[in-house]
């Protein structure tokens, strides 16, 4: 597998998943390999083509 196609997210998955902190809708950011949660303020990081949704992960928002 490519490093390019290992990197993607599926749109699927992607849909199917909240925030963990709101229960609220994430927004993809592909540039920065993130989910954005705008309620919480929170970035959590896609390594690896896997979403890491844990709050102790996320990087919070300005």
């Amino acid at each position: 597998m490519s490093s390019d196609s290992a990197s993607r997210i599926d749109r699927h998955m992607l849909e199917a998943l909240v925030c963990p902190v709101t229960q609220g809708r994430l927004n993809y950011d592909a540039a920065a390999q993130e989910l954005i949660s705008r309620t919480a303020h929170l970035a959590f990081p896609i390594r690896n083509g896997i979403p890491i949704m844990l709050a102790s992960e996320a990087r919070e928002l300005d």
